[in-house]
């Protein structure tokens, strides 16, 4: 089944050339389907480029999801057209009123602040708070993990020695639960951070499970509120050549980055990245969408609580 997106998204046309069947509102409302309303808090820098990777990775399932784009009101984006914004993305004023199925809250370029020092700290908070009565499931990653964790469960974050960045493989700890269906025993996932959520701190709260891990990149994927709430320290999501992006953007500035980790061809940069999370990827989406969103929300989204 095709996701239904605003019309004239840039999405849809990337999309198509990837043989990735998209459709827009126009199309979408001939069909007699209640579709799964799904809300991404989008706090990315570029926009369009995260909005691509998410559809992505959302469309091979075989429900029809609505999806909207929630901004910040505190917070205007440098890096994306004023235009794109106006079009394509709602302000959380406008939106709390209503309620959703699921919602995916994205990274974001903060991750060395404290997050009291996020100047959208506030708004940000009002919107997790939110999203325990408004949504059925909320996957946040990245940064969000790390923010999601310490706003409901006061779990800290800390830097790390260096950057982890790269591709690297993680361990199931819970094989049976619905999330997993279809994986392997290990999977790669690429991690692009500075910080870290420790083991240990997790742990001491009874209401977070941990569900997958790396020897390497540490804890990964945590649950709470039976699937209410998912947390994820990678970018599952990422297209082929994100990681190569970074690498050669922050080289080209003279900024220190060492070289992506189990990601190109011999590690060398020359060469094309070696892609090893793409069918896990699609699974974990599909498996959220199915066992965490369309398996536990109401028919009556009114009666989400």
């Amino acid at each position: 089944m095709p996701l239904k997106l605003p019309d004239k998204l840039p999405a849809i046309e990337l999309l198509k050339n990837e043989n990735i069947f998209v459709i827009d509102n126009s199309r979408a409302s001939s069909q007699d389907i209640r579709p799964l309303r799904i809300v991404v808090l989008n706090l990315m820098p570029l926009k369009i480029t995260t909005e691509t990777d998410l559809i992505r990775v959302l469309s091979n399932n075989p429900l029809q999801l609505e999806i909207s784009f929630m901004k910040l009101k505190s917070h205007t984006s440098k890096n994306t057209p004023v235009e794109h914004m106006k079009a394509f993305y709602k302000d959380f004023d406008l939106l709390k009123e209503e309620r959703f199925d699921g919602m995916i809250i994205t990274g974001a370029p903060v991750e060395q602040f404290n997050f009291e020092d996020v100047r959208y700290w506030p708004e940000v908070s009002e919107i997790f708070k939110w999203a325990r009565t408004h949504v059925t499931s909320t996957l946040y990653i990245c940064w969000a993990a790390f923010a999601g964790l310490y706003y409901h469960y006061n779990i800290p974050k800390y830097d790390t020695p260096a950057k982890i960045f790269g591709v690297f493989e993680h361990e199931i700890l819970n094989p049976t639960l619905p999330i997993f269906r279809g994986f392997d025993d290990t999977f790669f996932m690429p991690h692009s951070r500075h910080t870290e959520c420790r083991r240990e701190d997790i742990e001491k709260c009874s209401d977070i499970q941990i569900l997958a891990e790396s020897e390497d990149a540490g804890v990964c994927i945590m649950m709470a509120r039976n699937g209410r709430e998912i947390f994820i320290t990678g970018h599952s999501e990422y297209s082929p050549y994100t990681l190569d992006t970074e690498y050669k953007r922050d080289k080209s500035k003279g900024l220190p980055i060492d070289l992506p980790k189990n990601y190109y061809k011999d590690n060398n940069p020359d060469n094309a990245p070696l892609v090893r999370w793409r069918a896990h990827a699609n699974l974990l989406f599909s498996n959220w969408i199915n066992y965490y969103v369309y398996q536990e929300t109401p028919f009556d989204i009114s009666t989400i609580r």
